[in-house]
């Protein structure tokens, strides 16, 4: 896969050098020709100095072919409008832009981009340590519509048949992490203390969700 990464900070450096080791073609676009020193010894891709919204850099790290492009510089701007030109000019299929204001994530889902808050996420990964038993969000899809969660089993659930909190068509339990480890969830599941439940869930559904939830199985 050919993918562009533009910003080289420790987020873009990090993330360019492990999409090379996994045999990815990977090019890396920075406005500062020392931020690319950050890249590994081995890293084996391109660097290109300029900035990501200015279409000759682009255009030198290869967007016209690209499969990817993340934009991960410290600007929410220069992000959403590099990510808009790669998805809107050159039809880059897959496109993801760093933000840090959670405040424009709806607006910029609207606009088909998804994005990665930075805040959110880090407060995210607090919460959830402090208060395993609240529902976290772990994916939106870009249009809206439909959210993946994370919630702790409710003592409601422990030895209760997970299949029962599904609702065909509107939420569907995709994952299970049980002792460390992570799979698909199968039918006939009970619950145990101390599960993590991954449920995919359409949005107008959440909070029928938190009520089956906190309610308990259907008897």
């Amino acid at each position: 896969m050919r993918v562009v990464v533009v910003g080289c900070g420790r987020v873009g450096s990090e993330l360019a050098s492990l999409l090379s080791r996994e045999g990815n073609e990977v090019a890396v676009i920075d406005k500062s020709a020392a931020a690319l020193q950050r890249l590994a010894m081995d890293w084996g891709g391109k660097g290109v100095v300029g900035f990501g919204f200015d279409r000759d850099a682009l255009e030198e790290a290869g967007i016209a072919e690209a499969d990817a492009l993340a934009a991960v510089t410290n600007g929410d701007n220069s992000n959403i409008l590099t990510a808009r030109i790669a998805r809107e000019t050159y039809q880059v299929p897959n496109v993801v832009a760093r933000i840090y204001d959670p405040r424009r994530a709806v607006i910029y889902r609207r606009l088909g981009i998804p994005t990665v808050a930075t805040v959110t996420w880090t407060v995210d990964q607090v919460v959830r340590r402090l208060l395993p038993e609240r529902t976290v969000t772990e994916w939106t899809s870009p249009a809206g519509g439909v959210v993946l969660i994370e919630r702790a089993v409710p003592d409601a659930w422990v030895g209760a048949k997970l299949d029962d909190l599904e609702v065909p068509g509107h939420v569907k339990l995709v994952a299970l992490s049980r002792a460390g480890k992570t799979g698909l969830s199968k039918p006939g599941l009970l619950g145990q203390e101390g599960d993590m439940l991954y449920i995919s869930v359409v949005e107008d559904e959440l909070a029928g969700l938190e009520q089956r939830l906190e309610r308990g199985p259907r008897q």
